[in-house]
């Protein structure tokens, strides 16, 4: 696994696992699907077969057969990704793994508070911060297939109670906070405490 080689080159360094609300992240996969043919591929796929999201999953590195499930609505590809990749995290804390997350929607909603929190976890000079807040004005995708303005032209589905309960379960087989849970995952660095 690419962390413990990091950690094995650099033991001084920080490992951070950046996530985001679970429907954020199936809605912004959703669309992210509409521009890459890889992606809308996968999607496609997944609905006639859930032996294709076995395969990405592996290929991630988890543990493929928990994945093999079959994409039955716009969001559960991106629902299952966040569980492939937020059951990763999960598992290298529990093996011992320092590792700490992050959440985005922390970060967008308090960038100065959720910098000094990140600079100071880091070990990094104070001076940062104001650097770090600054880098929110642009977008790190610009010029990409990925860029706000390239996603934006695409609407995102909408969570229907069918999708949620749905989504729900898969949720629930992994043993993940549920949709409009806190969702906080242990280890998250935070400026609320």
């Amino acid at each position: 696994m690419i962390v413990c080689i990091c950690r094995e080159l650099f033991p001084s360094s920080r490992c951070l696992f950046m996530y985001r609300d679970v429907v954020a992240v199936a809605k912004s996969m959703y669309r992210v699907s509409m521009v890459a043919p890889f992606a809308r591929l996968g999607y496609i796929v997944g609905y006639l077969s859930g032996h294709v999201n076995k395969v990405m999953a592996e290929s991630a590195g988890a543990g493929g057969s928990d994945f093999c499930v079959r994409n039955d609505n716009d969001l559960s590809g991106g629902v299952l990704l966040y569980a492939v990749t937020t059951s990763m995290y999960l598992d290298m804390r529990r093996r011992g793994l320092d590792i700490s997350a992050l959440r985005y929607e922390d970060l967008v909603a308090r960038p100065l508070d959720m910098c000094r929190v990140l600079v100071e976890f880091c070990g990094l000079p104070a001076s940062l911060v104001e650097l770090g807040v600054t880098a929110f004005d642009v977008d790190s995708q610009k010029n990409s297939i990925l860029s706000k303005s390239s996603l934006g032209r695409f609407k995102a589905p909408q969570l229907t109670p069918e999708k949620k309960a749905k989504l729900n379960e898969l949720l629930k087989k992994f043993s993940l906070p549920m949709i409009d849970e806190p969702g906080i995952l242990e280890g998250t660095l935070s400026c609320y405490q």
